[in-house]
């Protein structure tokens, strides 16, 4: 089950802007409703972060385990984004990020990387609930604009499963996260343009996405008019709503590169850059469309072009932005 947020809290210091310009100096250098006709910034009572009517609400993004032993997930479906991030090894971790809705639990929780911290900036200062982090990215967590929600800063907020063996047996329970985090910012704009699709593209079943020791492929769904996603050449399911089916995916073509970091078999943790600019693919109704991404700097939000330069524009609905190596 999931729940909806209610009426924006009272009093909130909204110091984003600040903390974004520091997170820079820090970090930078290393069922849908129709469509808004046009693509612009969503308007009162809609999410910014997937188009849909909602009311504002604090964003809580959360760290999940995406190895074969964690899957099926808890809670994704919930999730207005997901964001697929390569961690030690080639394989992949997912950042799920939650405004609109809530689910009961989400997981399993694992471990928080540095590309977090740049990924987030966007969002002002939202909860980020992860399962711990090698102690020299600590500080780092500590000063970035985000509030950590651990098992030390929010015990009550966190269970373990009986069902499943140690590490991916940890859960989070959103609601008790975002108590632990009262100051949490609201969601709020990030770059991503909600509308009709543009009058081109080319018609597409399925599209694969590679790492080094994981693989995407999102196949069309005309009965659910979204991309059913398959890891590994199975079906992704979440174990409370079934199917994962996002209507927008987003293959945006990043620089995946070490960082200073090694986790504790020694392997270096690699950095994934959202600052910048690339190519990407955008896959929504069922077509491909070929596109550009722009961040100027670590506080902006991420601009998705036609290659012309316009907007755009996602299918309301829950998006997938699967970071992936260029080349």
């Amino acid at each position: 089950m999931t729940s909806g947020h209610g009426t924006r809290r009272p009093g909130r210091i909204l110091t984003a802007f600040l903390c974004a310009l520091t997170a820079a100096g820090l970090y930078g250098c290393s069922g849908t409703t129709a469509p808004d006709p046009d693509p612009t910034t969503a308007p009162a009572g809609r999410s910014p972060l997937t188009g849909l009517p909602a009311e504002p609400g604090p964003v809580l993004a959360v760290k999940i385990d995406n190895v074969a032993a964690a899957r099926p997930h808890t809670g994704l479906g919930a999730a207005d984004l997901v964001y697929v991030e390569q961690v030690e090894g080639g394989a992949t971790r997912l950042l799920a990020v939650y405004s609109s809705r809530l689910p009961e639990r989400a997981g399993p929780v694992r471990s928080a990387r540095e590309s977090d911290i740049a990924l987030l900036a966007p969002f002002g200062r939202p909860a980020l609930a992860y399962s711990g982090a090698q102690s020299a990215l600590n500080p780092l967590l500590a000063a970035a604009p985000l509030y950590p929600v651990t098992e030390s800063t929010a015990p009550g907020a966190f269970l373990r499963s009986p069902d499943r063996a140690a590490p991916h047996n940890l859960y989070l329970r959103p609601a008790r996260a975002l108590a632990a985090a009262p100051e949490a910012g609201d969601a709020r704009d990030i770059g991503l343009r909600f509308g009709a699709a543009p009058p081109d593209g080319t018609p597409t079943t399925a599209s694969t996405v590679r790492y080094p020791a994981a693989r995407y492929t999102f196949t069309w769904s005309a009965a659910d008019r979204a991309w059913r996603v398959a890891m590994d050449g199975r079906e992704a399911r979440a174990t409370d709503t079934g199917p994962l089916t996002p209507e927008t995916v987003v293959v945006q073509r990043v620089t995946v590169r070490p960082s200073g970091f090694r986790d504790r078999t020694g392997a270096v943790s690699p950095y994934t850059e959202t600052v910048g600019e690339g190519t990407a693919l955008v896959l929504r109704d069922g077509r491909a469309h070929e596109a550009r991404w722009s961040r100027p700097s670590a506080g902006s939000g991420t601009s998705f072009t036609t290659p012309d330069g316009a907007p755009l524009a996602f299918a309301p609905g829950q998006v997938w932005i699967v970071l992936a190596p260029r080349g």
